[in-house]
Parts: structure tokens; C-alpha cells; sequence
């Protein structure tokens, strides 16, 4: 269900998707797109990307971008990496280029709902045997902006932020890096949990 370029979908078109979005996986996943903003409205889709607990993805601005939700705006620990499902970005979006103007630097298919995901849940890349880099999710809100809006409709905003959306995270969640490394698109995404917590019906 591929969008028409310039066209947006709307919000009943979206809730017929619901049955595609329900049936990600919940415990192992797949890195689809990871993308770059190296200066404001600028995008690079990478073939692999590097992970640093210090910058977030290497090369992103989120470091000079600065935060109206720290004290001193400077840029949030908790915001490095916004996180979004592949198949509702699959959904808004005509194609790798376009999808990447959603402005999240990491893409996965897997079920990104508060219950799967709780805060400090950890999603590890690659295969966890080999120390793969890991993120974190964190408690930090992800609801888009007015941008998204431009870019995919008021339909799509309120869609991901309805009653139904926010609690499946549509519009994405926000993550830091714990464990560096690299990171490149097909790569697996395993999720543990706080305290080895699963989710009921997993």
C-alpha cells in the first residue's frame, strides 16, 4: 500500500492499515533505514551509520540542535535518537527519500508500543552475542511537528497521536546510546527488557 506521491492519507485510510501495523514483531526486529540530518532540513540516507554514546549517530546535528525541554537548552541525553516503525513510515511515505524527511534518524520494524517498549528497554543491534551497539529507550515523548504535518498531513498527525496511535508510539519514540558501534539497514533489533519484563501475549 504504497502512497501516491504528493498524496496523503487519511486518517480512516490509516486505521484500515491498523492489522499491518499490529503484526510487527515484538522481541526481534529489523533495521530498515537509518538516515543522517548533517544541517537542518538536509537528509542522508546511510548504508551504515555509527553509534556514540556521546554524539548519537556520528555526523547527526542532534548534538548543536539544542532542546526546549533541558534547563539551559541545551540538547536533551534523552532525545539523541528518534526511533520510528518502518511500516508506518512505509505507509505515509512514496519511497526511501520521502520517508526520510519523516526527521528520525533510525527506522525498525518492531512493535514500538509502550507496552512492548517500556522506558529502559534496551534494543540491541546486530547479533547480541557479539556485543552489538545497544540503545535505550527512554521516557521522553516523540509527537512530530508541524513539519510532519507539511510532510504527510494533519490526518497522519492525528492518526499517530490518537487515542489509538500514541500508545502503539506511530509517531516514534525517543532513544539514547549506551553501547557504541555500527549500525547498517537489515541488521537484526532484539529487545530486552527492564528486569527481563515480557510483555502479556508475546
Amino acid at each position: 500500500m504504497t502512497p501516491t506521491a504528493g498524496a496523503h492519507r487519511t486518517v480512516a485510510e490509516l486505521t484500515a492499515c491498523l492489522p499491518h501495523l499490529l503484526a510487527a514483531p515484538h522481541d526481534v526486529g529489523t533495521l530498515d533505514l537509518v538516515v543522517r540530518r548533517p544541517a537542518l532540513g538536509a537528509r542522508e540516507v546511510l548504508a551504515e551509520g555509527e553509534l556514540d554514546a556521546a554524539a548519537g549517530l556520528v555526523g547527526d546535528t542532534w548534538a548543536v540542535r539544542g532542546s526546549k525541554r533541558t534547563p539551559d537548552g541545551r540538547p536533551h541525553p534523552d532525545m539523541q535518537l528518534n526511533v520510528m516503525s518502518a511500516r508506518m513510515v512505509g505507509l505515509l511515505a512514496s519511497g526511501r527519500d520521502q520517508q526520510a524527511l519523516a526527521g528520525d534518524q533510525l527506522y525498525v520494524d518492531l512493535d514500538l508500543s509502550h507496552e512492548n517498549l517500556p522506558a529502559g528497554s534496551r534494543l540491541v543491534f546486530g547479533e547480541p552475542e557479539r556485543r552489538g551497539p545497544i540503545i535505550e529507550v527512554t521516557e521522553q515523548p516523540h509527537t512530530g511537528c508541524a513539519k510532519f504535518v507539511e510532510r504527510f498531513g494533519a490526518d497522519a498527525m492525528r492518526f499517530v497521536n490518537g487515542p489509538v496511535g500514541r500508545p502503539l508510539r506511530l509517531r516514534g519514540l525517543n532513544a539514547r546510546v549506551v553501547a557504541a558501534g555500527r549500525i547498517r539497514p537489515g541488521d537484526t533489533v532484539t529487545v530486552v527488557r527492564p528486569d527481563g519484563d515480557v510483555p502479556a501475549g508475546s
